[in-house]
């Protein structure tokens, strides 16, 4: 594809938004490869900071709810990505989304802004969207507002996109792989037309070349039509499983079928419910014009098939470049630790553990940035996994998340019901707590070494309690520290030591998980 000039000799500029996100931080390196230049906009630029494609992109500092970051973000780009929503973020999510599109298209339009392009939901056809759910009708609001900037926008809607990592892709992936005997949903005979991820970004990146005269919905889809059932079904041939047994009931109302994926899968309730309550009417394709501006190259749009044997490829060589748990949390605290010690006067309860290790610095630090996922957290697990639970209960994240990659964490990575939010390769390890809390938690590990040559191990977790109940929860939880905070220490430094010194940088971790105890 040949990219045109912006009129100054340089390629056209495109501003992404959700750069962090699933799809977004797919688009990237997708733009860039295709000739455009890239500037990133972040409520928190160092999330991005070690993307493989940081230093080939700008980012800049700022949000599309707020109109002067925006406008700043906004001025000399051509084409401008809108990949944010507000979903989650409360009963009122919709007025969010609703004065934010607003915001963009106005501050799009100002600075003269060429195209808006906009990834939104498939609609079902003939459906009032007073009857859609809240996610799809939100969704269809933000486009039909940007339709209506002033600036040619493309909109395009896409059902369930099928890629590694993906909310939908998880979900089915979980589902099938867990339960080879199903009680489901009715929803599950819905019609629906997949998407895989590819064909998703090869149709944004063809929209910031549309003629400037074109501003419409586009429908994106695979080239089937399969219930969510067919889906499952076709979902464990690819992957090799025995065929699953699914038995449909009525009782199971989207609310709480996503509760029941939610205790399944990885993917939480308020992720699922949004997806399930989408699965509640066919949603089809009745179009397929973008491809009179982006053709279909050879094997494209791709079958469900070859999309589930591409994700599952990728999820296999831990080759996943994003995951659905990449966007922030809704709701999930994001103050970055403060760096005045005193914290300002206000409280700061910590809990610190140090070991000397007899093991190369490397050793340590392969084991520290091992940790969750496969490979446990290195004390009483039934500890981890209770909370795991008691946090899905209350609506949060839980333990389930996992990792992106098995071995190498980047800053913004989810780590379970944690989110890496610093790490100085080889030395440093800092994760904030994204599970439901009375206040701010860290926890940070450290591969050091002392003053005589030896490697030391440094374990400092933190707390700042909001208000009386923040309080109680840490003299409540003080007790267990020692077995938990404790027992992770000494099982780090232990799991360092067995690692043969000559194979300290070799790609996995010994996963200890069965043999730790909850000393």
């Amino acid at each position: 594809m040949t990219v045109p000039e912006d009129g100054t000799g340089r390629a056209p500029l495109c501003l992404v938004t959700g750069a962090t996100g699933y799809v977004g931080g797919r688009l990237v390196p997708d733009l860039l490869d295709a000739g455009y230049r890239v500037r990133c906009l972040a409520r928190s630029p160092d999330r991005l900071r070690d993307h493989p494609w940081a230093e080939r992109a700008e980012v800049v500092r700022g949000d599309v709810t707020d109109p002067v970051s925006l406008a700043a973000a906004l001025r000399g780009a051509d084409v401008a990505y809108y990949l944010v929503h507000a979903l989650g973020t409360g009963r009122d999510f919709e007025e969010t989304d609703r004065k934010a599109a607003r915001t963009f298209g106005e501050r799009a339009r100002a600075a003269g802004v060429r195209r808006i392009v906009y990834l939104g939901g498939l609609t079902p056809a003939g459906v009032p969207e007073r009857e859609l759910s809240p996610h799809l009708r939100s969704r269809a609001e933000v486009g039909r507002i940007l339709l209506e900037s002033g600036v040619p926008t493309a909109v395009l809607r896409a059902a369930v996109v099928i890629g590694s990592g993906s909310a939908s892709f998880e979900m089915l992936r979980h589902l099938t792989e867990r339960l080879p005997v199903m009680v489901t949903p009715r929803w599950v005979h819905t019609r629906i037309q997949p998407v895989a991820v590819r064909d998703v970004l090869r149709a944004l990146v063809g929209a910031a070349g549309l003629p400037e005269d074109v501003s419409r919905t586009f429908d994106i889809g695979g080239p089937e039509v399969l219930t969510y059932r067919d889906m499952m079904v076709r979902y464990a041939a690819v992957a090799g499983l025995p065929r699953r047994v699914i038995v449909p009931v009525p009782v199971l109302t989207p609310g709480l079928s996503s509760h029941w994926v939610g205790l399944v899968t990885p993917v939480p309730a308020g992720i699922a419910r949004p997806l399930t309550e989408s699965l509640r009417h066919e949603v089809v394709c009745r179009e397929h014009d973008i491809a009179r501006y982006v053709p279909d190259p050879p094997g494209h749009p791709i079958g469900f098939d070859e999309a589930v044997r591409l994700a599952l490829k990728r999820v296999r060589e831990a080759d996943v470049a994003t995951r659905w748990s990449s966007a922030s949390v809704p709701g999930a605290p994001s103050d970055p630790l403060p760096t005045d010690p005193d914290w300002a006067g206000g409280s700061l309860y910590t809990d610190v553990r140090e070991r000397t290790v007899d093991a190369p610095r490397a050793s340590l630090w392969r084991v520290v940035e091992g940790i969750g996922g496969e490979n446990g957290w290195y004390s009483f697990p039934l500890a981890w996994t209770v909370r795991g639970l008691l946090d899905r209960l209350v609506g949060g994240v839980g333990l389930r998340r996992g990792r992106r990659d098995a071995s190498r964490l980047r800053v913004g990575d989810s780590l379970d019901f944690w989110r890496v939010e610093e790490i100085e390769p080889g030395r440093l390890l800092r994760l904030r707590a994204e599970m439901r809390l009375p206040g701010l938690a860290w926890l940070e590990m450290y591969a050091e070494t002392d003053d005589a040559g030896r490697t030391r191990y440094r374990q400092r977790a933190l707390f700042h309690p909001h208000g009386l109940l923040g309080h109680l929860y840490w003299w409540a939880v003080a007790p267990f520290h020692a077995v938990v905070f404790g027992g992770m220490a000494r099982n780090i430094a232990r799991t360092a030591e067995s690692i043969p010194a000559s194979a300290p940088n070799s790609p996995t971790t010994p996963t200890h998980k069965g043999q730790i105890s909850a000393e």
